[in-house]
């Protein structure tokens, strides 16, 4: 690749010549430039790296932008028509004003060597944010005191996985039509997929329905009472999108997710053999209460045996370590993102996360606090959906009506807050059966064929969801497989 000869810079806009020890090169980035007023088809091959912040000259910042900015609207970007958008730029007229616009096109590469030349303006400004980073962790680490080192090391991966993930170590302000491309984005990968979904799917159609799938960057709450199925409710859903998961190369030889989805499952309180116990269950179809206590023919084991074949490439990772921080959680989540992908985040449950060290004192409204907004920060920074599953506090047990409402979560203030919906899982079933007659009374007779309507009927009742309506999802539950599923009904058929 050979590189034009530089422009002169110098003036008030650049200053002094470049310290030898910036990693910069100003005739890569006149070139570049050149090559896009000159063809601005180029730009096709750049759009998916670069972004104006990466230029190191300021005026190159802006005028990459605008250049970006004319062509997505099918305008042309050539020096006659970006020079009434400069105009009044104090460095455009520094640096020659349209004679300087004319000299780039002039000294243009050919249009092929513009990704060349993109990746060398990357690469300088990845290692420009690398050298700052390492600063800052330097500065920190030998002044900072009250933090443990294991604070600083957390600090400094996340830093570094947001750099390696969008080229910069913080968004700050964007441009609202970057952010309406993205929206446009979304809702046209909605419209070209079955059903309609913006997110990922659960595996449950009316669930589905009601939330729009699991949307990237959204914390939601799924909360019940014990024995209420809740764990066996994420479990499935955990399942169903590893299950369904599919990719698609991309020109960079990464991969795009495409249905389905990686899952980090963070079991806090099950291991990761009691949880996979259940999901083994689930594929064979075989009860998981006779699994674990070895009560199956030879049949049985035989599905258990297909079942573990046919589903052990399914990308579920389980992370069964206890007490768990929520920063140690969030470096693990970001490591998995960086090694293999990752599509969901589930963990169970939000009251065995800790918020870290010296927040004990601080009470335990304040440690979920930190715990939820962690929770939060994690979902946005990934970009995956995160569900976390919680406690509902004993006041469910002393009312007659025995659904749960947002009140009833635990430390509910923060929770409730930061979650972008909340949803509850509740079966009639559960209570009714603990309140049965004397046999062989006639009410012990109505109260059989209540329990009878009920015993395999599950309600997810969705309390919150910040971008859609709440409502009651019922579903169908089978508790031998602990698992959830859609519920038949006339025209339609639950799927084996």
């Amino acid at each position: 690749m050979t590189i034009v000869p530089a422009l002169d810079l110098r003036g008030p806009q650049s200053g002094d010549p470049i310290p030898a020890h910036v990693p910069a090169n100003i005739e890569a980035e006149q070139a570049l430039l050149g090559a896009l007023l000159y063809d601005n088809a180029a730009y096709e091959r750049l759009s998916d790296l670069l972004q104006g912040r990466h230029f190191f000259e300021p005026f190159h910042q802006r005028l990459y932008s605008a250049i970006e900015d004319h062509i997505r609207k099918g305008q042309l970007a050539e020096p006659i028509v970006l020079m009434e958008r400069f105009k009044r730029d104090p460095a455009f007229e520094d640096l020659g004003g349209l004679r300087y616009l004319a000299d780039l096109v002039d000294r243009a590469p050919p249009a092929a060597n513009a990704p060349e030349y993109g990746r060398v303006v990357y690469d300088l400004a990845l290692r420009r944010d690398l050298i700052r980073i390492g600063g800052e962790i330097a500065a920190a680490a030998s002044g900072d005191g009250d933090r443990s080192a294991r604070d600083h090391i957390e600090s400094a991966e996340q830093q570094l996985y947001t750099l390696a993930e969008t080229g910069t170590t913080s968004t700050g302000f964007v441009d609202f039509s970057e952010a309406l491309r993205g929206a446009v984005t979304m809702a046209a990968e909605a419209y070209g997929r079955d059903g309609g979904l913006s997110g990922v799917s659960t595996g449950l159609m009316d669930l589905d329905k009601q939330l729009g799938g699991l949307h990237p960057s959204d914390l939601l709450i799924l909360a019940g009472r014990p024995s209420m199925g809740k764990t066996a409710l994420a479990t499935n859903i955990a399942f169903n999108v590893a299950k369904a998961y599919a990719w698609e190369p991309q020109p960079d030889g990464s991969r795009k997710t495409v249905n389905g989805g990686i899952v980090a499952f963070f079991s806090l309180e099950m291991s990761a053999e009691q949880l996979s116990m259940r999901i083994l269950a689930d594929a064979s179809g075989v009860s998981s209460d006779r699994l674990r206590k070895g009560e199956i023919d030879a049949s049985e084991f035989g599905r258990v045996r297909d079942a573990a074949i046919e589903i052990q490439e399914a990308p579920l990772y389980i992370d069964a370590t206890g007490g768990l921080s929520i920063s140690k959680l969030a470096a693990r989540a970001r490591r998995l993102k960086r090694q293999h992908g990752l599509d969901l985040v589930v963990v169970d449950y939000l009251q065995l996360v800790t918020a870290g060290e010296g927040t004990r004192s601080e009470g335990r409204v304040q440690e979920v606090s930190q715990i939820t907004m962690g929770l939060k920060s994690l979902a946005k920074e990934l970009g995956v959906p995160v569900i976390a599953l919680s406690q509902l506090s004993r006041q469910v047990e002393q009312r007659e009506d025995k659904r749960p409402q947002l009140s009833d979560l635990r430390e509910s203030g923060s929770i409730e807050q930061d979650a972008d919906a909340v949803m509850f899982v509740y079966r009639e079933s559960y209570y009714l059966s603990r309140t049965e007659p004397r046999t062989g009374t006639p009410e012990h007779l109505s109260w059989q064929e209540e329990l009878d309507q009920i015993n395999n009927l599950a309600e997810v009742i969705i309390g919150k969801q910040r971008h859609g309506p709440i409502g009651t999802v019922k579903l169908h539950f089978n508790a031998d497989l602990t698992k959830f599923g859609n519920l038949a009904r006339e025209g339609r058929f639950e799927p084996r």
